[in-house]
């Protein structure tokens, strides 16, 4: 299946996100390693259990389930898109798991494809800031939850760092172009204009969320950072690559910064913004602030 042919959310996770940088996707991937093992850690999965992995995605989660499941185990990769779900499962034939597999078209609300008291753990990572009815997903987690069943999620606190000041552009000091930022972020807002599901919670929601779908035994965990950029690890990422910063997007129904531009700016005042910006992110000149929550439960 080509790029053109994909629906939004597989064009995101399998291209946009990482610009088509080989090098941006391999550092990208490193840091979900991370959070896959600590949502894996958290959900405590063992041989022989079944396990859904909400909004699958690429399959980080399923797939790193599998070994610890084992032979007698099962992964339940669950998405809404089913570009999604045909690569994973083309992926899970190529490795040789496909048995062992299943596949559902669902959203994080209405899992009514799975039943009730089916599974052993549910999983999900950066899904609920796509979801309206948040109470409704946990809800439907606990549902489908068998007695002593764990959920384990990872979400992205999106209030701690958004909106940004006027004078602030993906953290850059954007101050003397802030006529030409201003622009750009209102071809973000008119392309982009239902964001309430990414920005309406925080993490003291996500745990009022599990406490009234029932779950006795909730668990939270609140990682916030605010990190001037900076150069480590290999000498060949020192040098952000420009193009594929512009090439990306931030989330799946965002445009790239590339589009945006050329949308918004005339080819002066693109001219401008580029003089001003690529050194900053080529030298990381940026202040990251990131917050986001684990969260894990029991069905008692």
């Amino acid at each position: 299946m080509t790029k053109s042919t994909q629906d939004q959310w597989a064009q995101w996770l399998l291209e946009r996100r990482h610009g088509g940088d080989a090098k941006k996707q391999k550092a990208m991937l490193q840091s979900l390693y991370l959070v896959r093992d600590k949502v894996l850690h958290n959900a405590r999965p063992t041989q022989g259990d079944t396990l859904l992995d909400v909004g699958c995605g690429d399959g980080l989660i399923a797939f790193g389930a599998l070994p610890i499941v084992g032979e007698r185990g099962k992964v339940i990769f669950s998405d809404i898109s089913q570009d999604l779900l045909d690569h994973c499962q083309s992926l899970a034939r190529q490795v040789g798991v496909l048995e062992r597999c299943q596949f559902a078209r669902a959203s994080a609300d209405d899992l009514s494809m799975i039943e009730a008291n089916s599974v052993d753990v549910v999983t999900t990572r950066s899904v609920l800031i796509y979801v309206a009815a948040k109470q409704k997903a946990f809800d439907e987690f606990y549902r489908v939850l068998k007695p002593n069943g764990r959920l384990s999620i990872f979400e992205p606190i999106n209030r701690f760092a958004y909106p940004e000041p006027l004078n602030r552009f993906s953290g850059y000091d954007v101050t003397p172009i802030m006529h030409l930022v201003g622009k750009i972020v209102a071809v973000y807002a008119f392309a982009q204009p239902d964001t309430g599901a990414m920005m309406d919670f925080d993490e003291r929601n996500l745990f009022t969320f599990a406490e009234k779908a029932g779950f006795a035994e909730v668990h939270l965990a609140l990682q916030a950072e605010v990190v001037p950029g900076r150069f480590d690890g290999d000498p060949e990422a020192q040098k952000p690559n420009w193009e594929a910063f512009v090439r990306s997007s931030g989330n799946p129904l965002a445009p790239t910064l590339e589009e945006t531009m050329h949308e918004a700016l005339t080819p002066a005042e693109a001219k401008q913004f580029t003089a001003y910006l690529r050194p900053l992110v080529e030298a990381r000149q940026y202040v990251r602030r990131f917050a986001a929550a684990y969260l894990w439960a029991v069905k008692r």
